[in-house]
Order: C-alpha cells, then sequence, then structure tokens
C-alpha cells in the first residue's frame, strides 16, 4: 500500500490481519535436522506438538512412531550432516517425508542389498502404517541434490483408532 506525503510516496508493508488458530488443512512444517543419535527424539517431540497445536493429537501416536522410524534410518543411511524431515495434512491424511543424502547405487546387486537393508530397517514403520490403513516407501529423492525420500502416510480415521484395545479372547 502506498500512501503519498508531500512529494515523496511512502510504501508500508503490508500487514497479515489473520491470525486464527492452527488447524489440520494449515499443518505444513519442514525441518532440517543434524544426522546425529538426538535427531529422532528432536523430531518426535517437534511432531506431538505440531501435532497437538492443529487439533490432531489422536494422530500422536502413529506419527511419532512413523516420524521417529523414518528419522532413524535416515540419520543411519545419512552420508551429510543433515536430513530433512515434512510434516503435511491433506485430505484426511498425514503425510511424513524424510529425505537423507544416500544416493543411489548404480551397480544392481549393490542397489538391491542397500534396498534390502533400508526395508529392514523400516519393518516396525510398515506395520504401524498398515495398521493406520496408510502407505509407505522409499526411493531416489527427485530434488537436486539426490539422496532417498522415504515417505509414510496416515489418514486420520485409521490413526485415530491406531493403538485401540482389541478385544480378549
Amino acid at each position: 500500500m502506498s500512501t503519498p506525503v508531500g512529494q515523496a510516496t511512502v510504501t508500508i508493508c503490508p500487514t497479515r490481519s489473520d491470525h486464527s488458530a492452527p488447524t489440520p488443512e494449515t499443518l505444513a512444517y519442514s525441518l532440517t535436522l543434524p544426522s546425529t543419535l538426538t535427531s529422532p527424539a528432536i523430531a518426535r517431540a517437534a511432531t506431538r506438538t505440531v501435532l497437538a497445536a492443529h487439533g490432531l493429537a489422536v494422530l500422536v501416536d502413529p506419527a511419532t512412531q512413523l516420524v521417529g522410524e523414518l528419522a532413524a534410518t535416515a540419520c543411519q543411511f545419512s552420508t551429510t550432516a543433515e536430513i530433512y524431515l515434512s510434516l503435511r495434512f491433506r485430505e484426511g491424511t498425514l503425510r511424513v517425508i524424510v529425505y537423507d543424502s544416500h544416493p543411489s547405487h548404480t551397480h544392481p546387486r549393490l542397489a538391491a542389498a542397500c534396498d534390502a537393508r533400508r526395508r529392514a530397517a523400516l519393518r516396525l514403520l510398515a506395520c504401524v502404517a498398515r495398521a493406520c490403513e496408510g502407505d509407505w516407501g522409499f526411493g531416489e529423492a527427485r530434488e537436486p541434490g539426490g539422496g532417498t525420500r522415504m515417505w509414510a502416510t496416515v489418514p486420520y480415521a485409521g490413526g485415530a483408532t491406531y493403538g485401540a484395545a482389541a478385544p480378549l479372547g
């Protein structure tokens, strides 16, 4: 917005007038974390805080499990000092994406062995994603820096029932 003052025009910086509370639809966070042993715990704590702030506390248990598994695996595989975490809630589904710097192998047997090792590291994540009626996977990152992209999804309905006590007997 510009306002004339004498001979000069003064430009006023715009201000945001919408300061409403966070909603599930506005959940969009990204973190760059060091690839160290403490990062999975930091990622889980941030996830708990973000989900609670956006009214998605019912997803805390499955989401923190998924985030912890993805972050731990990324730290294990990363060849650089950092990993990248993204949390988004879109169309009723929480999407967790973690990037590490581990490049794709060009030799087929080495690539297969590395994929098997990563799949084994994500075994618990696969169980949690299935229990929530979600999905998961990993593959080559499409970003310019390369590396590996790992992801998991948790639909709201499936995540809200995660961990519910099963009837005995």
